[in-house]
């Protein structure tokens, strides 16, 4: 009867499973939710389980609409399972390259020499304004070790380019991760596009 129940919900829903024959916990049946990553692994994060153990083993009841005790059954969820793996399983499957939403530093702003600084810290203090997570790179080294660095060793979603014709016309030139392209966008523009871009996006 409680792998009906379950079954039932499933087909309610509209979901595809698949059902592995005692596979399930001792105090009961369970739902486990099952990812696949880039390469093709499966991995268990999310389960939800039938408990009628731990219930009759605490004599746990509630009073029903007829005024008589009733044995519940209870839920055990788990959104992740281990947090640990979960993330472990992120990393692996971006290979560090994560979207946009989920970076923990999602735009990174290069200035090219010390005259762009202001500039560059005026962007930095909107993006904080508008929520987004951004470094500021005003180091003295070269703008091409800072893309490289920026690409390579931290995999930013998102990396500006200031120098003197960003400053002179109140713009910034963007570069995305894995791209060579570049292109520009006046401040008013940006912001737009980088608010829009770092939005939760779930694929359908």
């Amino acid at each position: 009867m409680a792998e009906s129940a379950l079954a039932g919900a499933l087909d309610k829903l509209g979901r595809k499973y698949k059902i592995n024959p005692g596979d399930g916990a001792f105090y009961g049946p369970k739902l486990d939710f099952k990812i696949k990553d880039a390469i093709g692994r499966m991995w268990q994060c999310g389960t939800i389980q039938l408990d009628f153990n731990l219930p009759e083993r605490f004599d746990v009841t509630y009073i029903g609409e007829d005024g008589e005790k009733h044995r519940p059954v209870m839920l055990h969820r788990v959104i992740y399972g281990s947090i640990e793996r979960f993330i472990g399983i992120l990393i692996e499957h971006y290979a560090g390259a994560f979207p946009m939403w989920l970076a923990p530093v999602q735009v990174k702003v290069m200035t090219i020499n010390d005259e762009c600084v202001p500039y560059a810290k005026e962007i930095m203090a909107k993006l904080d304004e508008l929520g987004i997570r951004a470094e500021l790179d005003d180091r003295t080294e070269t703008i091409g070790y800072k893309i490289r660095e920026a690409n390579g060793r931290y995999r930013i979603p998102m990396q500006l380019i200031i120098g003197k014709n960003e400053v002179e016309n109140k713009e910034v030139n963007i570069r995305r991760f894995g791209s060579k392209d570049q292109f520009s966008k006046s401040l008013d523009e940006f912001y737009n596009y980088v608010v829009d871009e770092a939005a939760i996006k779930f694929d359908k």
